[in-house]
């Protein structure tokens, strides 16, 4: 997969798609992939950007540099391309150190890698200054999407700042992180580039079964953090007994489970790990498929708890 070659031109007839229909959410592009479609076999999803992204990858919160370095590199190694970050993470020179060396290391092209990252809110007042240095923390010749971490008073000005960086190619692809219906509701109207994404806090106990269709309905690909429970509920999540049936009928973990849930809703997953085995199992889903039964049981295990603040 490049996304650099297949992705200029899959953008350009999403461009055009979108502005001939305003239905990028389904129509079918000359390349033969649907916007916002998962593709199981290559592992990626058309963005309403053009690009492809891969549905799957590793979110690096609370890493340090080295165990940042590290898991990224485990990643490259095991066959995962998708890595997410953030200006408050504070590692986003990691990623970049780990996307260098790992293409080094690895004989991996650039274009082949897709790396997320994001402003904070106090960051808005001077977009460009925070786009300029996740550019220079990172050092990988662009971003392939920016997203803005959540809303906050200058959201609006700060995303039209990046969507200059687009036109100027030095970012590829837009999004959000923590919007949802009311606050999705309100933004897009005032910004020109439709958000190729939206990340948000998913998982069995916490599965926005309301947001996550109104999403996807508008073409913006969902991807969920926290995708095993985050901050001190993995376990719990894990060792629940629906969860566990279900692991022990696929011969699969209970993580595996989970993350498999998500990709058959359509929603890119990024769990968070610094042990190379944990890494190359969570890229481990798609030698079985849970049934319609399985899906339902885990839907039905939706609390409505989410567990932090966003």
């Amino acid at each position: 997969m490049r996304n650099g070659k297949r992705g200029a031109v899959c953008r350009l007839l999403a461009c055009i798609l979108t502005l001939m229909t305003g239905l990028s959410a389904t129509a079918e592009t000359e390349a033969g992939r649907t916007v916002g479609a998962f593709d199981m076999e290559a592992k990626t999803v058309l963005l309403n950007s053009g690009y492809e992204m891969p549905i799957l990858g590793l979110g690096t919160y609370a890493l340090e540099h080295d165990a940042c370095v590290r898991s990224v590199m485990a990643l490259l190694e095991s066959g995962g391309r998708l890595i997410d970050t953030a200006y408050m993470y504070g590692n986003e020179a990691a990623v970049g150190e780990g996307v260098r060396r790992g293409m080094a290391a690895y004989g991996i092209p650039r274009e082949d890698i897709f790396v997320i990252t994001k402003i904070y809110p106090s960051q808005f007042d001077a977009p460009e200054a925070a786009i300029d240095m996740a550019l220079q923390k990172l050092d990988i010749g662009y971003i392939d999407m920016m997203l803005l971490h959540h809303p906050g008073a200058g959201d609006v000005e700060a995303y039209k700042a990046m969507e200059r960086y687009v036109k100027a190619g030095r970012i590829r692809s837009l999004g959000l992180s923590n919007w949802y219906v009311e606050e999705l509701t309100d933004f897009l109207p005032q910004v020109d580039i439709t958000p190729a994404l939206v990340q948000n806090e998913i998982h069995p106990y916490y599965q926005e079964q309301d947001v996550v269709p109104f999403i996807q309905g508008k073409g913006i690909v969902v991807q969920c953090w926290y995708p095993l429970g985050g901050r001190g509920y993995t376990a719990e999540l894990l060792g629940d007994d629906t969860i566990c049936a279900i692991a022990n009928a696929h011969g699969v973990s209970s993580a595996q489970v989970i993350l498999r849930w998500d990709l058959q809703r359509g929603i890119v997953v990024i769990p968070g790990s610094s042990n190379p085995e944990h890494i190359k199992e969570n890229l481990e889903l798609f030698d079985s498929e849970l049934t319609d039964e399985e899906m339902a049981g885990i839907n039905a295990l939706d609390r409505g708890e989410k567990h932090d603040w966003y």
